[in-house]
């Protein structure tokens, strides 16, 4: 066969072109989609979801890519988050546990009232160590990326909290069931709600204030709505909340052995220092701000922080019998969760 000129023209520019094709097929990134429930301004979503999406691409080298939509941009309530990522209506979601009561309840055993510690790195390192004993079943609906919680919750009011009775009659919105029965174990009046509710709620005045820690007050406009806020001395807190940034099982089981390896190492305590880091670092930013604005921070004394852990003991006893009915020990639960959190106060 007699090789013209057009034809080796045509060979050879198909030769070369070859290497360019599987090239641009090696660069084809993989998206996935965020899904959360904070508007972008919010330092969960610029300085902790967004840093880590950069860091897994950088990571992937360019293949693996994370669009995140803050703001419940894709539809939705946040109660509905978890279901999402299960449904694939979001690749990825955060979330918290306590926007659906009940239904996660071994989660529940960090924020029962005067369990956590006040520093979120503390919270985060020792929920992630609970979680691959305890939440795999709770969650086989989705990939769990990561569980975690953070520093002390802070009590948002238009009046001055003290004591114990200035807590009576207070309308307070609670993040989680039970630190909704603390409040009310304490005199208020709780009232559950998401936090993108909050800012309304509190300006039409169908709450008295609102229970979040520093970090959140800025994205919910709290320090502009509220001019008194409580904190709760040191180790044990008041309460915590608990998050989960989870996956669509089957669009993590779809990405390649190597993508997933990127994914997991900026998981388990990678994932919950950079979660712990941000809140206890801004937490300090955020009160200094809303003191120089000239509200009042009040920090209750250890003898009125021990009428409240008095006074919220029922709710660990609710509780222990609440977990008999679903055959959950517990009184095991709390036990090993302290033993964690002071393991983490001594290390972190």
């Amino acid at each position: 066969m007699k090789l013209t000129r057009r034809g080796f023209g045509l060979g050879a520019a198909t030769l070369i072109a070859s290497p360019a094709i599987v090239t641009s097929a090696r660069a084809q990134a993989t998206t996935l989609r965020m899904h959360h429930f904070l508007p972008p301004l919010s330092n969960a979503h610029s300085k902790l979801l967004a840093p880590w999406a950069k860091k897994v691409e950088a990571d992937s080298q360019g293949q693996l890519k994370i669009d995140i939509f803050p703001s419940m941009q894709l539809g939705g309530t946040p109660p509905q988050l978890f279901d999402q990522a299960r449904d694939g209506v979001a690749d990825i979601i955060w979330t918290l546990p306590g926007n659906t009561p009940g239904r996660f309840p071994r989660t529940e055993v960090f924020e029962l009232p005067f369990i956590a510690a006040n520093r979120a790195i503390v919270n985060a390192r020792a929920a992630n160590e609970f979680t691959g004993k305890h939440l795999m079943e709770e969650t086989r609906e989705v990939k769990l990326l990561a569980f975690w919680a953070h520093d002390a919750g802070v009590i948002h009011a238009n009046r001055q909290v003290r004591t114990m009775d200035d807590l009576k009659g207070l309308k307070l919105r609670n993040p989680t069931r039970l630190a909704g029965e603390a409040l009310k174990a304490l005199g208020a009046t709780s009232v559950g709600m998401p936090v993108p509710q909050v800012p309304e709620s509190l300006a039409q005045k169908v709450i008295d204030g609102a229970v979040i820690p520093w970090e959140v007050v800025p994205a919910v406009k709290v320090h502009e709505l509220t001019r008194f806020h409580t904190e709760i001395p040191g180790s044990p807190t008041l309460y915590t909340a608990t998050f989960f940034l989870a996956m669509n099982r089957a669009r993590y089981d779809g990405l390649s052995a190597e993508l997933r390896a990127v994914l997991d190492k900026n998981l388990g305590m990678v994932f919950a220092d950079m979660a712990g880091n941000m809140w206890d670092s801004e937490a300090k930013t955020i009160s200094n701000v809303v003191r120089s604005r000239g509200n009042t921070i009040t920090v209750i004394s250890e003898e009125e922080k021990n009428r409240w852990i008095k006074a919220t003991e029922p709710v660990h006893a609710a509780w222990i019998e609440q977990m008999k009915a679903k055959n959950i020990d517990g009184a095991a639960l709390i036990a090993e969760v302290k033993s964690l959190i002071a393991k983490y106060e001594k290390t972190a």
